[in-house]
């Protein structure tokens, strides 16, 4: 059963935070989709992703090819997400936007991430939504800030087996 860490963005934003997870995410070999609020906002991470340095480059498609099941990294907008994935078709699921995130996801994956900027009060309520909901629902989740370019535990809420 996996858990879902919150990360606030407080430092750096979206841009260069989401790289660095996915490549942590990818050390682990797990198969990601990093879904967000539209699909407009999935073709601007796939132009940021693709403007990086090219020794670190992340290989991903955006959904909608018929390659979709052979990407490392799956770019999805929320509103053509429609259905839950099938059960082991990702490994990690990664929200930006406030898109959602249901309980029954985060307990078939490895690990779930809701990643909002703390700059922006209705991302700060939504996550804050998130939070209550899964812990209430039995998830595990674990809140992440950003202190002097590190990532350090904020909160913890261990489920009940």
């Amino acid at each position: 059963m996996g858990a879902v860490f919150f990360y606030h963005l407080t430092e750096k934003p979206l841009e260069a935070t989401l790289p660095a997870l996915l490549e942590r995410a990818r050390a682990n070999e797990w198969r990601i989709e990093v879904r967000s609020g539209s699909l407009d906002k999935a073709r601007l991470i796939d132009r940021m992703l693709w403007g990086g340095a090219p020794e670190n480059f992340l290989p991903h498609g955006i959904s909608g090819s018929t390659q979709d099941d052979d990407q490392p990294i799956l770019l999805t907008g929320a509103c053509e997400q429609g259905a839950v994935p099938s059960e082991g078709e990702f490994d990690c699921v990664m929200c930006v936007e406030g898109a959602p995130l249901s309980a029954s996801e985060v307990m078939a994956l490895e690990r779930a991430c809701v990643i909002f900027d703390g700059a922006d009060p209705e991302a700060l309520q939504a996550a804050r939504g998130q939070w209550k909901q899964l812990v209430a629902d039995g998830c595990s989740a674990q809140y992440w800030g950003q202190e002097g370019g590190r990532w350090t535990m904020k909160a913890e809420s261990k489920s009940e087996p």
